[in-house]
């Protein structure tokens, strides 16, 4: 992205002190490159089966940090879209984000979301709070309103690991509506149009104090009920071997479960809808 082109060099604006924010210097300098310029007329709206939606993604306190997962599937209208679209992505090394909604605008905010927090950390020399990652981000949702407006939605699920929180509590997630509304939820959220039934189960499955396969074998659970009731959201497909994305956030850092790991997890909970359709009971 240059000014001078033809000259080969960096405009001015690049030389010139101002925010460390780079969405807003995008908003300033160029803001067709941002995902969240209006694509319709006004009063025109986009029909509801025209553009790939993802659906359910969820996360969940443990013990030792934050887990957050999504489905495969994208969908258009009664279509099939994708079988195997990836909702969860690190957004740095201790925080992840994943999403619901329309595909492309959704990957779209996901890598400026990612930039920005690159951004801000080489600018102001230290990497920003959870909390004012969380702001940013329903910053970055604001100003998509008008294409959420014209049926372009797109509402993301936030988690991260805080060092600085009290002990058992450094996990946390992060839900937002589609007007940039930001809400901290306590243990565990899904959102997405199988959300109702992933929290459902999350509700039933979920106790503190989880283990990492405790919480994956929850949050398969959980996504096994979403699809069951919800035709927008894929269950394991031990066929084509696509399973849930399932990725963790702790002291350590982001880490996505291996392929072998998550497998033999979905394996396990398919084996068990066998004896139980309706799944394990509640956690006592």
């Amino acid at each position: 992205m240059t000014a001078n082109t033809h000259e080969g060099r960096l405009g001015d604006e690049f030389f010139t002190p101002g925010t460390s924010s780079f969405n807003e210097f995008l908003t300033a300098h160029r803001p067709d490159l941002l995902p969240t310029r209006r694509p319709f007329p006004d009063g025109v709206r986009a029909a509801p089966d025209a553009f790939p939606h993802g659906t359910t993604v969820l996360a969940l306190a443990y013990r030792d940090g934050v887990l957050i997962a999504g489905d495969r599937r994208a969908t258009m209208g009664h279509l099939i879209a994708q079988r195997d679209l990836e909702k969860v992505h690190p957004a740095d090394d201790h925080t992840a984000v994943a999403f619901a909604g329309t595909v492309g605008l959704a990957l779209d905010m996901v890598k400026l979301y990612q930039v920005e927090l690159t951004h801000f950390e080489k600018i102001e020399g230290i990497p920003m709070t959870l909390s004012a990652k969380a702001r940013r981000l329903a910053g970055m949702i604001r100003q998509n309103l008008g294409q959420a407006m014209q049926g372009l939605a797109v509402v993301p699920l936030l988690t991260g690991y805080d060092e600085h929180a009290p002990e058992g509590e450094r996990g946390r997630i992060f839900s937002f509506d589609v007007a940039g509304g930001l809400y901290e939820k306590r243990d565990f959220h899904a959102e997405g149009s199988g959300s109702p039934y992933a929290r459902s189960a999350l509700k039933k499955l979920f106790h503190r104090g989880m283990s990492r396969r405790e919480a994956a074998l929850a949050a398969l659970q959980a996504l096994y009920d979403a699809a069951d009731d919800d035709s927008a959201t894929g269950g394991p497909d031990v066929n084509r071997r696509i399973y849930p994305i399932v990725s963790v956030i702790t002291e350590a850092g982001f880490e996505r479960l291996p392929e072998p790991e998550t497998e033999e997890l979905a394996r396990e909970t398919v084996a068990q809808r066998r004896s139980r359709p309706d799944g394990p009971p509640a956690a006592p």
